[in-house]
């Protein structure tokens, strides 16, 4: 298993045929098969149109796809309770991917940090602006 989990915005890019995501991809490779959470396949599936269907599940074929699970749930819930005392409002879907990152020892790949204020999160150093 590869140390990666990747961000739906991740591999929405990927693909939509951005080459320095893809490139960016090929070069995690080296460290393993990089993963997703089920919930970025929910949210990646939602969007795909008429004609995607092939490339998108044979994609996803090729990535570790991590179940949301109790444990993971519960750390969600437990770090949406902590900001919320703090007046900060997490969406579900990033604390869960949030959570699977940190119970699973990985490094989150995104373009959306600002989603994710969670300091135990460790960052792919993203060296493009998209």
């Amino acid at each position: 298993m590869g140390r990666f989990l990747l961000d739906s915005d991740i591999i929405i890019w990927h693909l939509r045929g951005r080459e320095e995501v893809t490139a960016m991809l090929r070069d995690l490779q080296r460290f393993g098969v990089p993963g997703c959470s089920a919930l970025s396949v929910l949210e990646v599936q939602l969007g795909v149109k008429k004609g995607e269907e092939e490339r998108t599940n044979h994609f996803f074929k090729y990535l570790k796809v991590f179940d949301v699970n109790r444990e993971i749930a519960g750390k969600a819930a437990q770090l949406i309770r902590e900001f919320k005392g703090k007046g900060v409002t997490l969406d579900i879907p990033d604390t869960i991917i949030a959570s699977t990152c940190i119970l699973y020892n990985l490094i989150l790949v995104t373009y959306n940090r600002k989603h994710y204020p969670i300091a135990q999160l460790e960052f792919y150093p993203l060296t493009v602006k998209l």
